[in-house]
């Protein structure tokens, strides 16, 4: 039976189990948009642990495409070596390294989150059409040259996540940005082929997968992360989800990361644990495609049924591994697992016992505390 532990191959590339670190913005590049040590100590730490996908942050395809001045980029070849660290270290530890690659759109040139408020000094921010997010400065709408333009963006970015050592690349497609924004009639009222009607509006997501598939090698994995709903009446839907979701699996997409939210502040999100599991579901059913799932998944059991039962083909977690960095060995002791651990010899010192441990959980013996 397929569980958290089992593998998973997409094209080319095998993962030792089904547990993925998602791509965390951590606001603290220089200008440059270079990667870091707390990059590096941070991406490294959630692959030392056990997970089998660690997907480095959104990275911005061009500058003004970035959340806010402090956020990472893959704009530039002077990018490539710095990622190739990143890359190296996640890869020397058993994981898959993964990058995500992302514009903001509209919501682009802020601050970082904990400091609230647009950049200073901020930038000309661009979407399909020129309505502003919530309080955020109106965005200049794309004119046809700019559109042509970041799509090539996005394949020349992908080109640089090859050569620095990715090993798959995820399209940002959801909470709001570029790629969203283009796909919810809350946020594209073009009147052009890039707008309008169900095919114009997936029409700049498609144009981005297509080319980035095409400047990638043919055994790398290509996923898109979108929010399956904008919950709210008259936005996106999961239903147009699926229909984008079948699109991309004929351009050579491998897996849809299903997410959800962010184009406008009216949603009504029903937040609970595995609150994104059903429209996750609901794509892979309905698109016949794998998809890597997210939301409040918190807990190995919860993790477990998730794929136990057919409900996707992965589990992301975020805030779960910034609260705890060993989160795939503790799933691991807790459904009886340790098999499949990859302990660093480093390590070993302080994982030696479980083993034991789980053999004592499964005949009902109480377990000590992780010290």
């Amino acid at each position: 039976m397929t569980d958290l532990f089992s593998p998973l191959t997409l094209r080319g590339v095998s993962f030792r189990n089904r547990i993925g670190v998602s791509p965390m913005c951590q606001y603290c590049c220089a200008e440059d948009g270079q990667p870091t040590d707390w990059h590096l100590a941070h991406l490294v730490s959630r692959a030392v642990s056990g997970a089998a996908l660690v997907m480095a942050e959104a990275s911005a395809v061009t500058p003004q495409g970035r959340i806010t001045p402090r956020d990472l980029g893959i704009w530039g070849d002077q990018h490539i070596r710095p990622h190739a660290r990143l890359a190296a270290a996640i890869a020397a530890v058993g994981a898959v390294p993964a990058i995500q690659l992302a514009h903001a759109g509209r919501k682009a040139s802020r601050r970082p989150p904990w400091e609230v408020g647009p950049a200073e000094p901020g930038w000309q921010t661009v979407a399909p059409s020129a309505i502003p997010f919530d309080g955020f400065a109106t965005p200049r709408a794309m004119d046809e040259g700019e559109i042509e333009g970041t799509i090539a963006a996005f394949a020349a970015a992908a080109r640089r996540a090859v050569q620095a050592g990715y090993r798959l690349i995820e399209l940002h497609a959801a909470h709001g940005y570029l790629i969203h924004s283009f796909l919810s009639p809350l946020s594209n009222r073009r009147n052009d082929r890039w707008g309008g009607d169900l095919e114009g509006r997936t029409r700049f997501a498609c144009e981005v997968a297509r080319a980035v598939r095409a400047a990638i090698p043919e055994d790398m994995p290509l996923v898109v992360r979108i929010s399956h709903t904008d919950w709210v009446d008259g936005g996106w839907t999961t239903e147009e989800s699926i229909e984008l979701a079948r699109r991309l699996k004929g351009l050579g997409v491998d897996a849809i990361d299903v997410s959800s939210g962010g184009i406008d502040p009216a949603q009504k999100v029903p937040v609970g644990p595995g609150y994104q599991v059903p429209g996750a579901e609901a794509v892979r059913r309905g698109a016949g495609l794998p998809v890597l799932a997210v939301g409040m998944i918190t807990e190995p059991d919860q993790a477990q049924a998730i794929i136990r039962e057919g409900k996707a083909d992965m589990v992301l977690l975020a805030r779960g591994f910034l609260r705890e960095p060993y989160w795939a060995m503790k799933a691991a002791v807790s459904l009886g697992r340790t098999d499949a651990l990859a302990i660093p010899p480093q390590y070993e010192r302080g994982w030696s016992s479980l083993g034991a441990m789980a053999m004592d959980r499964a005949i009902g013996r109480p377990m000590p505390a992780l010290a």
